[in-house]
């Protein structure tokens, strides 16, 4: 009786079953839509290489398929950055290229689950992912925590610029 591997691609702290049609990040399954799937599958076949807005009509709506092409495909790339804590403005995973197409810009590591770890410590294999996983994750922390820091910047301006406002028309009406 012979096996079939099982196809995993691996990113940051993701893992892309193909064979089980799932996205875990550290093991835990990530709900993620039949369409925006199969566009992740497309982008992480090529990563780092830009796959046309043409070439994602064509591999995931079949000829005479009729829907609205451009909402279709934003919609699932903002499932797929939704589900990855990805951003389109400082993109960990998903890039845009405008008018082109996008690019699946992380490291990605293809073999079998991770889930359970097999204990080798001969083999120094294992600890890459482990380490590519911790880095990613912690870029993609990194990059949340600046978009917070500048959202927290913003208000601040925006309540100081307020108060001075305010003491303008004070000192004005006074």
């Amino acid at each position: 009786m012979t096996s079939t591997p099982v196809r995993i691609r691996r990113f940051g702290p993701f893992e892309l079953d193909l064979d089980a049609g799932e996205l875990r990040k550290d093991g835990r399954r990530i709900k993620v839509q039949p369409q925006p799937f199969r566009l992740l599958v497309l982008l992480t076949n090529r990563p780092g290489l830009l796959i046309s807005r043409e070439r994602i009509r064509t591999e995931l709506w079949p000829e005479g398929t009729f829907v609205d092409f451009d909402q279709s495909v934003n919609f699932a790339v903002k499932q797929i950055r939704d589900a990855m804590g990805d951003s389109a403005t400082r993109p960990v995973y998903l890039e845009t290229v405008p008018r082109q197409g996008y690019r699946f810009v992380a490291p990605v590591a293809s073999g079998a689950p991770t889930l359970p770890p097999a204990p080798r410590p001969e083999s120094t294999t294992g600890t890459t992912i482990r380490l590519q996983k911790a880095i990613w994750a912690n870029i993609a922390e990194l990059r949340v925590a600046e978009q917070r820091r500048r959202q927290l910047t913003y208000y601040a301006i925006a309540a100081t610029a307020a108060v001075l406002a305010a003491l303008t028309l004070f000192l004005v009406l006074r």
